[in-house]
């Protein structure tokens, strides 16, 4: 059977319906999650709870890869996930595939194609890092308006890292980043070739889920935070720059309370998943399934309709 898709937003259950189909076919998980890629980031990432056997990541049996690898200070990107989930793919080419994750980029760079741009210049990024922290992130988004307004105008000011990797484009290529792109971001999968299953939740329902996974992990977040930063990792490396550990630092720190902290990341988390629906909703073409009350999520029952759907559109 063709690769099966599961994407969403984050706190939709794309993990928990993942290994349930995993279950139900033998098959393989394959990540689509920029920040589970992090070996000692674990529970402010939602990374599932697993062991290595046999050099594989393992949850419950199944093998949950590009999972837990990475160093914390090393960077990651769409790159790196197409070229190691390409591998996989061929290594495991008996076993259902399914990918799931919420990094929307990474998942269209594997499924559709990505543009060949010059890779990261240390130099040039020291550089924006010097500019980011005279001037903040809206002056480096300052900076980018002036060299490209078209992208300035999709990416948010609090996206660091996008518009400094745009910068660092403009600056590299002599070209705005925008006029780089060569559609390949606009395009939609073959549903050919892969079965796209997004997970639709309404939004009040949703941002409550959030809210308890928050409260849920909160300590634990806060705990893991401390224990890196006392191993010498600086709040600064963008590992720790993953949604909820800055806040979780600020706590730490005394910056802020752990309410005013925990609310902070609650919101923060609701702007990320406004984000994610807005990214995947594009994707006419996935088998979409819509959830209003918590008990609609039955994995049991949901796992066997994605596979009878993803056979007949074989």
């Amino acid at each position: 059977m063709k690769p099966i898709v599961i994407c969403g937003p984050t706190a939709s259950g794309k993990t928990d319906l993942a290994l349930e189909i995993a279950r139900q076919t033998g098959g393989v998980i394959i990540s689509a999650d920029s920040r589970q890629v992090y070996k000692q980031l674990t529970i402010g990432t939602a990374k599932p709870q697993g062991v290595y056997q046999n050099e594989l990541y393992t949850v419950d049996g199944v093998p949950y890869l590009l999972v837990d690898f990475v160093d914390m200070t090393e960077r990651f990107n769409a790159g790196n996930f197409c070229k190691l989930a390409a591998e996989l793919a061929a290594r495991f080419a008996g076993k259902q595939l399914i990918f799931a994750g919420g990094t929307g980029m990474y998942l269209q760079a594997y499924f559709v194609g990505m543009d060949e741009l010059p890779p990261a210049a240390p130099q040039t990024r020291a550089q924006l890092t010097s500019l980011l922290e005279k001037h903040g992130k809206e002056g480096l988004h300052q900076a980018l308006a002036q060299k490209d307004p078209v992208s300035a105008q999709q990416i948010p000011v609090g996206n660091v890292q996008r518009t400094m990797r745009a910068l660092e484009l403009c600056l590299l290529t002599g070209k705005p980043a925008s006029t780089l792109k060569s559609g390949h971001f606009f395009k939609l999968p073959d549903p050919k070739k892969s079965h796209w299953v997004y997970l639709d939740w309404e939004k009040d329902c949703l941002n409550e889920r959030i809210a308890q996974r928050t409260e849920q992990i909160f300590d634990g977040m806060c705990a893991e935070a401390n224990k890196l930063l006392k191993q010498g990792f600086s709040p600064d490396i963008p590992a720790l720059k993953t949604l909820g550990y800055p806040q979780a630092i600020a706590y730490l720190n005394g910056a802020l309370t752990r309410t005013k902290s925990m609310e902070e990341v609650i919101l923060k988390t609701r702007q990320y998943a406004k984000r994610q629906r807005t990214w995947f909703n594009r994707y006419t073409q996935a088998q979409r399934l819509s959830f209003t009350h918590a008990q609609d999520f039955d994995i049991k029952k949901i796992a066997p309709a994605v596979l009878a759907s993803a056979s007949k559109n074989a």
